[in-house]
């Protein structure tokens, strides 16, 4: 991940450059405003936070706080400031800070204070990849090729749990009981083949040779992604 510091004190820059480093963080530097501001417009995106000293020489910091917010307003930024004055808190939050930190800072607080920042504004999007489907769980929503897949609720919950225990054999009464936890209704012998018919003529090139969910004969299935 990437982070812009907008800071002037070349002191400072390097402390944090080495800090940020040592986590893993990629370090782009500005010491001014409107170098900042033209930073995160050609570039914003490349960004996972923006590290913004109030006290620039050339430029405010609420100021570029208020711009970048402007040009990117999922970019979260976090205040460093040599003052802690409520005032001035309450003012950078105003501006659209996500967190404001004040000098000197304490290392981890500081890296602490940036991983949660990036969490809340990026938060992960849990993706299970099954064969040629992608399935984005946060959303249930599941495509091939860039073509979204439509499901009924039984038989995407049928699929998740497939994808979610690729190499295992899973019994039909394993099938049944978590269908019958999630739904509410427990699923007869008969339907439940009905449902795996359905399921494989959605998701498998040739449902009569299935790949993806393969028949173990007298136990149950086998998921292969």
């Amino acid at each position: 991940m990437k982070i812009l510091v907008v800071e002037d004190d070349p002191f400072i820059v390097t402390s944090l450059t080495e800090l940020l480093a040592s986590e893993g963080y990629a370090v782009d530097h500005v010491a001014c405003q409107n170098d900042a501001i033209a930073r995160v417009e050609r570039n914003g995106g490349a960004y996972a936070l923006v590290l913004l000293d109030v006290t620039l020489a050339q430029g405010n910091g609420f100021a570029t706080c208020s711009a970048i917010k402007q040009l990117a307003p999922e970019l979260p930024v976090i205040f460093l400031t040599a003052s802690d004055d409520e005032f001035d808190t309450v003012t950078g939050l105003t501006m659209g800070a996500d967190d404001y930190i004040a000098k000197p800072f304490r290392p981890r607080e500081l890296l602490a204070r940036i991983a949660a920042t990036i969490r809340r504004a990026h938060p992960a999007k849990r993706v299970i990849a099954f064969g040629p489907l992608s399935i984005d769980t946060d959303r249930a929503y599941v495509e091939r090729g860039g073509s979204e897949l439509v499901f009924s609720a039984l038989e995407y919950r049928l699929l998740l749990l497939f994808a979610t225990n690729q190499g295992k054999l899973v019994t039909r009464e394993q099938i049944r009981c978590a269908l019958w936890d999630d739904a509410g209704t427990y699923i007869e012998e008969n339907t439940l083949s009905v449902y795996i018919k359905r399921l494989r003529d959605k998701i498998e090139d040739d449902p009569v040779r299935p790949m993806l969910i393969q028949t173990v004969r007298g136990m149950g299935y086998k998921a292969h992604g």
